[in-house]
């Protein structure tokens, strides 16, 4: 992967009853190639599994590159979205002040 490509990340999670067994899945996809991820866990929640397919996307990247990421997940979107720059500016901690 060249490391100015842009790439483009798909992810899903979903499990059956929350809790449940459950799975995630992601699509990498930069220029013309693609790279399919996905894994399970016997006992956990969607939230889990949505947040999951992200982290295991980005975890497989290379070096910096430009990502725009697809999610239905209004949870992981207002993670990154809005909850995550309050939680940096506390040092990683919520409004209580827990770690």
């Amino acid at each position: 992967m060249h490391d100015s490509a842009r790439v483009e990340i798909w992810t899903d999670g979903a499990c059956s009853g929350n809790p449940g067994p459950g799975g995630w899945a992601a699509l990498l996809r930069w220029g013309t190639h693609e790279l399919e991820l996905s894994g399970s866990e016997p006992v956990t929640t969607n939230n889990r599994m949505e947040l999951r397919a992200a982290i295991e996307a980005l975890a497989a990247l290379r070096g910096s590159h430009p990502v725009e990421l697809y999610t239905d997940s209004r949870y992981l979107r207002d993670g990154v979205m809005h909850w995550m720059p309050d939680w940096k500016r506390r040092g990683w901690r919520t409004s209580a002040g827990k770690p």
